[in-house]
């Protein structure tokens, strides 16, 4: 059963937070607003799950021993949160406390409790840098009212679920990246369509272990989302007891303050089994370097099933990214090719596919959310195209879901789930479904940034249904296509053809030659034309000016006539050449056509040459796919439209004649 979100608790209590970040405004740069509020958010977070824990533990223990004093209790709970909590601070400090005691002791006060922590939170906490933030928050005197504003905040996981604290925090991130001026690269998720992700891989209610993986997990949304929807969909304790001993989550995120927010809600949530690690999952690891890469790499990890939304059009080549190393992958994880350095996302999909499962060892499943981008950008023989040929003709894509716009929180922009397995049934294989769910949304009460639609249950049972249905035969649905892999492949051919003059007959042209007049570029002519072509070049020699011809044929030894021509090293004035109207051009032709026969149909005029390229390009085009010719409005409906704009206009006009 979905979680029902209360949007306007939720967007009520964003404001609240986000009215601390405000009082920032000339103390801090925009840019360090949430270097203030995260760590902050988080440590209250987990402070509210170690009060009740506390709490239950003093009652389970009082229960037991009712003699024991207070004090006596107090001390037995702090030994038994030492030992078997997810988490401790060995403290008695409190952010209600710390503010409450004297001021003049306030940092000294707060930097002992941070101090306290145990080992997994400290990590999260310098992840943080949060110590180096403390000193600016003393300096600015912004301490005691941070601290002010969340002694009290109620952060628990009994009064924010999970997925309520997920939209919180995303939220936040989103306005910081907004406040800050930030490239919109990072999307982060919308619960609801995660939620179709994990439900179009059906991943099932186990009996044995298995793997759900994400290379750019975030704050750990997919990850938690697909095992909380597992929970959700266990319909006994039993089930819901092998859901939590035998799914484990393993993620990467490159972001130390997303990650941080990961690992506390991972503690929160004491998932001892999950491997979240900080670093690049696009590069190979070095333990020596600053720069952490790939922890799970596929030499000694494979996955079940894996889901991801990395960042749209991020640069991952060039000065300011990280092509050196991840060039050194090039013969293994990204044989197939590597895309445009401007946009890393089929970089992510390739790691992804590196780690599947061998189908004789269980197969694996993918789900990734992509822009338009990796499904037709770059040209025949491009990385691009080469990685969509790759995945192709190995016959991994299943099928791709189009998804409205204004889905995520910042961007607009329409997004594609693309499904991918290696185990394909025997109605997939060679096959690829395209579902057009781009209508399924409706509209949201409140927008959250830009994200003013969003997908209800009754939408993603819409889409599900026809994946799963639109395989069958006789299936019939405007909204699904199934195609055969070789309909996305396509030829590129260079075709040299002779251009026809205005009486329709194969043309010749007289013209200024604008290259330079050397051998070399006479021989690269005479090898395109094939045809005999004629030079007149005004020189200059010692005794006056004069203009030569030289006549070129498809035999002729090109250099010796030149050097003939060139003997006594004129100073050459100009030169004016009459050739062939050849014209050179490529055509991109479907896989499976008659390429002569196309040429003769689409250009219809003389083919000198053509050549094929030495391999099929591969591209993806949905939208063409679907398209729906809609009937232009008529005439008189525009030209009525156009007059009462116009007696409009002339309203106003007289309007402002009286000011």
């Amino acid at each position: 059963m979905t979680t029902v979100l209360n949007k306007a608790k939720l967007n009520n209590l964003a404001d609240e937070i986000w009215k601390s970040a405000e009082r920032l405004r000339g103390k801090f740069k925009a840019y360090e607003y949430q270097n203030v509020v995260l760590p902050i958010i988080v440590i209250r977070r987990l402070e509210c799950v170690l009060i009740k824990w506390r709490e239950d533990k003093a009652a389970e223990v009082k229960a037991k021993r009712p003699k024991l004093t207070e004090k006596e209790l107090a001390k037995l709970v702090k030994g038994l949160e030492t030992s078997t909590a997810p988490y401790s601070n060995k403290t008695d400090w409190t952010l209600r406390r710390v503010y409450e005691e004297d001021h003049t002791l306030l940092e000294e006060n707060f930097r002992a409790y941070i101090n306290g922590f145990s080992k997994n939170v400290d990590d999260i906490i310098e992840h943080f840098n949060y110590r180096a933030t403390i000193g600016q928050m003393v300096k600015n005197n912004r301490l005691a009212p941070i601290l002010n504003q969340y002694r009290e905040l109620e952060l628990g996981p009994d009064k924010l679920s999970p997925l309520e604290m997920g939209y919180i925090y995303e939220e936040l991130l989103r306005r910081f990246s907004e406040q800050s001026g930030e490239e919109a690269g990072e999307h982060f998720t919308p619960r609801e369509v995660i939620r179709l992700m994990v439900e179009l891989l059906d991943i099932p209610i186990p009996d044995k272990h298995i793997s759900i993986y994400d290379p750019a997990c975030g704050t750990g949304g997919m990850l938690s989302v697909a095992k909380e929807h597992l929970l959700d969909r266990a319909n006994t304790d039993k089930e819901k007891a092998k859901v939590e001993k035998f799914v484990t989550v393993h993620g990467q995120e490159m972001s130390p303050t997303n990650y941080a927010i990961c690992q506390a809600d991972l503690l929160i949530k004491d998932d001892k089994q999950a491997k979240v690690y900080l670093g690049n999952s696009l590069i190979l690891h070095d333990p020596h370097s600053k720069e952490p890469g790939d922890q799970l790499p596929e030499s000694k990890f494979r996955f079940d099933f894996m889901l991801s939304n990395p960042p749209f059009g991020v640069t991952w080549g060039g000065k300011d990214g990280y092509e050196t190393e991840a060039r050194k992958l090039e013969k293994t994880r990204y044989r197939a090719g590597m895309p445009r350095v401007n946009d890393g996302a089929l970089l992510f999909l390739q790691t992804m596919l590196a780690k599947m499962k061998e189908p004789e060892k269980g197969a694996s499943r993918i789900a990734i959310i992509f822009n338009g981008s990796p499904l037709s950008n770059g040209d025949c023989g491009s990385g691009e195209s080469e990685i969509r040929r790759w995945i192709l003709e190995n016959d991994w894509l299943d099928a791709i879901v189009m998804l409205p716009d204004q889905l995520f929180y910042n961007t607009g922009i329409f997004t594609y789930v693309w499904l991918l397995r290696n185990d394909k049934p025997a109605e997939h294989k060679g096959r690829v479904m395209l579902i057009d769910a781009r209508q399924q949304f409706e509209k949201e009460p409140k927008s959250f940034g830009n994200k003013r639609n969003r997908s209800t249950d009754a939408h993603r049972a819409w889409i599900e249904e026809r994946y799963r249905d639109g395989w069958k035969k006789g299936y019939s649905d405007e909204n699904v296509k199934i195609f055969q892999r070789e309909d996305f492949a396509y030829h590129k051919v260079s075709v040299v053809f002779w251009q026809f003059d205005e009486n329709d007959q194969p043309a010749t042209i007289t013209e200024p030659y604008e290259k330079a007049f050397t051998a070399a570029n006479l021989k690269k002519e005479q090898e395109f034309y094939e045809s005999e072509l004629t030079f007149r070049v005004r020189m200059k020699d010692v005794k006056n000016d004069k203009t030569e011809t030289l006549t070129i044929g498809p035999k002729d030894n090109t250099p010796k006539k030149f050097k003939e021509l060139m003997k006594d090293s004129p100073e050459i004035i100009s030169v004016e050449w009459t050739h062939r109207h050849y014209v050179k051009d490529d055509e991109y032709i479907p896989h499976g056509e008659d390429i002569e026969a196309f040429l003769k149909r689409e250009i219809a005029k003389p083919i000198i040459r053509w050549n094929d390229s030495p391999q099929l390009g591969y591209e993806i085009l949905p939208n063409k796919y679907f398209f729906r010719y809609q009937n232009p409005t008529p005439a008189h409906d525009i030209l009525a439209e156009f007059w009462k704009l116009e007696n409009k206009a002339e309203k106003m006009l007289k309007g402002l004649e009286g000011i």
